[in-house]
């Protein structure tokens, strides 16, 4: 095969999604906007798979892009395994999700831009997936940014909606600024922008975190999160399965050779506090998207965590899995939102008949999501909790609690969604006596049957009850910590049986008591930010804007003011004083000149009259 026929199809995966974006965007509600979406997407699926079977090897894609500083910044992408399993990653999940939107969306007045977003998403992400250095990363990193800000207000007429794309968009901007902070410090000190092989200093290697602590809503970033529900349902597929989120658990794959022993422990504490955090915070919301939501975020904590122990294969490895049963649930809650037209499974109840294939699917992803044995999740799990033991055995001490709280956070994982399915599925039905629900069409049902099917354990391993012959570890081709003792496995599943079992069995607390209010108000950290952040940000422009008021504008209007009356005195000097002495000089000389013309008549008469006259004063002064 010609060598440049794969760098044909890398461009054309690119390009395929920019130019649906630029097709879409001033489509309305025409139906086959979604159809040429998905058309789009489902060819970068053929391209993507077929570059995932016929280019085994890392292969380059490097030119000289600028100059600076007398050194050229190439315009570089790559693919390797990593990127390859990506790839089709992506691409799979977002057919799967526009398939599902178009009977979701069919009333959308704004359909076209909406699969314009879609497509803009799914470009700026295959960008990242594809970039060879830091400042092309950048770049689409960015661009994802912007789809995201885009997608999460698409219903930018609600003002939830909108203040949820302001809000994703703005802590992004926190995160985004380290990031850009850390490849300018990289660049400084290694001259390059590529990823590296050594450690960087340990502030450059927290900058370059920040990035994935804001994209993959890490502590204490991750609130943007939960309100980004907001958006659409199938965004929030999207969003939380194999796209934004996902960026920041990549972007650690990638720089994870250049962070420092120091960086990799925050990196560890970071991932294992998020994970527990948004775990509670999950526990008794009443949204059914914000407790997938929340789920979402305590599992990426758990990837972050893995990644910081260097567990990298383990962390991809649940990357990877979690991307099938995460979609699933979140186009599974569509379905039942779909049917009951609310989000408040406290309106629910009882719908396990009325919805029994969306009750099945849901039942196996959220097992799945809970590391049920046989499902995908168990083996992801195994291999971040193994690798976790064996880290914190080689250090001892405080390091136990890593895998403590690792496991702690399974263990809660299944309470809420045990609770979850609880409050949705079983018990006396809460939904309108006017609605009767019912299932979707296949459009709908169909993507989430299939990811389900894909969130069963033997497609990733031969072995269920074992992940470390798994296929996909081979071809992550990444570090991988050794598997952990079989009592660990018991433990877990045990975990998870009794976290479980007290989901189904223990009712909520009151609504009103400190624990229930704790955990829907996400532990307060947004009211924190409000009192140590917002209100001190918002005192200091209040500050500036009087300042400015009263001392700049003041000074300002002070110097114009005294211009003015400076303008008006010289004005006054001049009419009165230059002018006066100029024009009384000139009238001095015009009466002069006026008397001595009076003696000036023409007559001889009148000059020798004066002659005589001059004469006679003169002898009479001599006399």
């Amino acid at each position: 095969m010609p060598d440049r026929l794969p760098t044909a199809l890398l461009i054309s995966l690119l390009s395929l999604p920019l130019l649906g974006f630029v097709a879409l965007f001033r489509v309305g509600a025409a139906r086959w906007a979604g159809w040429l979406g998905a058309g789009l997407t489902g060819l970068g699926l053929a391209m993507a798979t077929y570059l995932a079977l016929t280019v085994p090897q890392p292969m380059v894609w490097q030119t000289d892009w600028v100059q600076l500083a007398g050194k050229a910044i190439s315009l570089q992408f790559q693919l390797d395994g990593l990127g390859r399993l990506m790839l089709v990653l992506v691409h799979l999940v977002a057919l799967l999700v526009q398939l599902y939107s178009l009977e979701y969306l069919h009333d959308e007045p704004r359909l076209g831009r909406y699969f314009a977003y879609l497509q803009l998403f799914v470009g700026a992400m295959l960008g990242i997936i594809l970039a060879g250095n830091l400042l092309i990363l950048y770049g689409f990193w960015e661009l994802v940014g912007l789809a995201s800000f885009l997608l999460i207000g698409f219903w930018y007429d609600r003002p939830a909606a909108a203040s949820a794309a302001k809000k994703a968009f703005l802590m992004n901007r926190v995160g985004d600024a380290a990031f850009l902070l850390g490849i300018l410090m990289t660049y400084w000190q290694t001259g390059s922008f590529a990823f590296a092989d050594a450690p960087l200093t340990t502030g450059a290697g927290i900058c370059l975190f920040m990035g994935c602590v804001a994209k993959s809503a890490q502590f204490p970033l991750l609130t943007w999160l939960p309100d980004a529900m907001e958006g659409p349902t199938p965004v929030s597929a999207l969003l939380h399965a194999a796209t934004m989120v996902a960026a920041g658990i990549f972007l650690l794959a990638r720089i994870h050779p250049m962070l420092s022993p120091d960086a990799l422990l925050l990196v560890t504490i970071v991932g294992t506090l998020t994970t527990l955090w948004a775990g509670f915070s999950a526990l008794y919301q009443t949204d059914i998207k914000r407790v997938l939501a929340f789920s979402t975020v305590s599992q990426l904590g758990l990837m972050v965590a893995a990644m910081g122990t260097g567990n990298v294969g383990g962390a991809l490895f649940h990357l990877m899995t979690h991307a099938f049963f995460k979609a699933a649930l979140f186009l599974a809650a569509g379905n039942v939102i779909h049917a009951v037209h609310t989000q408040d499974m406290r309106l629910m109840g009882g719908l396990r008949r009325a919805l029994p294939v969306t009750f099945v699917t849901y039942l196996l992803a959220a097992a799945a999501l809970a590391g049920v044995p046989l499902l995908s999740g168990f083996l992801s799990k195994e291999v971040i909790l193994g690798g976790a033991v064996g880290w914190a055995a080689e250090r001892g001490g405080a390091a136990t609690l890593i895998p403590v709280a690792l496991l702690a956070s399974s263990a809660l994982t299944a309470l809420y969604m045990a609770r979850q399915v609880r409050l949705i599925f079983f018990g006396e039905t809460s939904v309108d006596p006017h609605q009767t629900p019912h299932e979707p069409g296949w459009l709908m049902r169909g993507p989430v049957v299939l990811l389900v099917g894909l969130s069963v354990g033997f497609w990733f391993s031969l072995n269920p009850l074992s992940a470390h012959h798994s296929w996909l570890l081979v071809s992550l081709n990444a570090p991988t910590l050794p598997e952990g003792s079989a009592w660990l496995g018991w433990l877990s599943v045990g975990l998870v049986g009794l976290g479980g079992w007290l989901g189904f069995r223990l009712r909520d607390p009151a609504p009103t008591s400190a624990l229930v209010q704790a955990s829907i108000h996400y532990g307060y950290l947004d009211q924190l930010y409000d009192r140590w952040v917002v209100v001190p940000v918002l005192w200091v422009a209040s500050l500036l804007y009087r300042t400015d008021q009263r001392v700049v504008d003041g000074a300002v209007n002070g110097v114009g003011i005294g211009t003015v009356l400076l303008a008006h005195l010289a004005r006054f000097l001049d009419r009165f004083g230059v002018d006066g002495l100029v024009n009384g000089a000139g009238r001095l000389a015009q009466t002069l000149g006026g008397l001595a013309r009076s003696v000036q008549s023409g007559r001889v008469q009148t000059y020798i009259a004066t002659a005589v006259a001059v004469v006679v004063l003169l002898l009479l002064w001599m006399i």
